[in-house]
């Protein structure tokens, strides 16, 4: 089966969660396609010299940034769409009732000639032959915000970087300067993470915040205010593959997720490879058996209640190799793998339709 892989021609000029995501799935696929006994050959698609009805199935990642046209024309041609679209887990219902209402206007106004972004998105999930989540709370907000059906969903955790299962923070440490505990997150700083209010959390228990992160232009008074808070170290951002980020989590003494972006399974993952046990919301789904000592839950606009997590944390921390443990198994090969088994799944799909 000869697999397509495309996104946007913009992905890779930044170097973030989700960069790492694509390129680490796609080295993986292709080191799965060159074995001999693979039934797969996976090659990254130029739109400039092939046509997408050359490929037997095409992998889309990313829903926006106009990939909604990779889908209407693979549609268009037959072709089947494994799908990735990285929603962000803050859609619901009440969202996506909003945005479809929102839709109706636009169409009344423009006799139909203008599409949402969030019409654009919803039609390539609709149009996508299966739909691969990061996790359940994308499942639940693809479901619940673009009233996709869940069967046509399948839930495919990342893998982890085999560095951060093996990091120290010795390099951390040599670099800041800072010895003692610390709070980390990580992710764009924007008031959509959050940070400011981590911070001002943390000042109170005299606990410093490392914040691994660029603002954008438009957000540079927002990193001006976490500047002042007490306490807070702004590293700026740091090389996905790099090891001053691998130690920077190894080195943590509890990891704080980003908001509900598109890299916040991730992170929560490359905290615990790390060792670094995660605070998380209490109504964030959550699939990892036995990971309650590593994966706290609190009320997270409870500032009191999540200052008291952190304070056990702090005075008795999981042991760092139990932590790992949890997802030592989480490899990129072993995504490869479940891939594979959805291009195989839609290929038979096709096949029987065409009976």
């Amino acid at each position: 089966m000869r697999i397509g892989i495309l996104s946007y021609p913009m992905l890779f000029e930044r170097d973030d969660g989700v960069q790492r995501q694509v390129r680490e799935t796609i080295r993986a696929l292709a080191q799965l396609g060159a074995q001999a006994e693979s039934p797969i050959a996976v090659a990254v698609i130029n739109p400039h010299a092939v046509r997408l009805d050359e490929f037997e199935l095409i992998h889309v990642f990313s829903a926006t940034q106009g990939n909604h046209r990779l889908v209407d024309l693979a549609a268009e041609q037959g072709v089947p769409v494994v799908l990735t679209p990285l929603i962000s887990p803050g859609w619901d219902r009440a969202s996506g009732s909003s945005a479809r209402a929102g839709d109706h206007r636009l169409g009344n106004l423009t006799a139909g000639n203008v599409q949402s972004g969030y019409a654009r998105t919803r039609r390539a999930l609709q149009q996508a032959s299966l739909i691969v989540a990061l996790g359940e709370a994308e499942k639940q907000a693809i479901g619940a915000g673009f009233l996709i059906d869940d069967a046509k969903v399948r839930v495919l955790p990342n893998g982890v970087d085999p560095a951060l299962l093996a990091a120290d923070g010795e390099l951390f440490r040599k670099r800041t300067g800072i010895v003692g505990p610390y709070a980390l997150m990580a992710g764009p700083i924007s008031p959509y993470q959050n940070q400011l209010a981590m911070a001002h959390a943390m000042a109170a228990l005299s606990l410093p915040l490392v914040l691994v992160g660029e603002a954008g232009e438009r957000d540079q008074d927002y990193l001006r205010q976490l500047r002042a808070v007490r306490g807070v170290t702004c590293l700026g951002a740091l090389r996905q593959d790099g090891p001053m980020l691998a130690s920077t989590y190894a080195a943590a003494s509890v990891f704080l997720p980003p908001g509900e972006g598109q890299g916040a399974p991730l992170a929560v993952l490359d905290a615990l490879a790390a060792g670094t046990p995660v605070l998380m919301a209490h109504d964030t789904p959550s699939s990892m058996a036995g990971a309650g000592f590593a994966l706290v839950r609190v009320d997270w606009n409870d500032t009191d209640a999540l200052q008291r997590a952190v304070l056990r944390l702090l005075v008795s921390p999981p042991p760092r190799e139990q932590v790992r443990a949890l997802v030592r198994g989480c490899s990129w090969e072993r995504v490869a793998r479940q891939l594979a088994a959805c291009y195989a799944e839609v290929g038979a799909l096709r096949q029987a339709a065409l009976v």
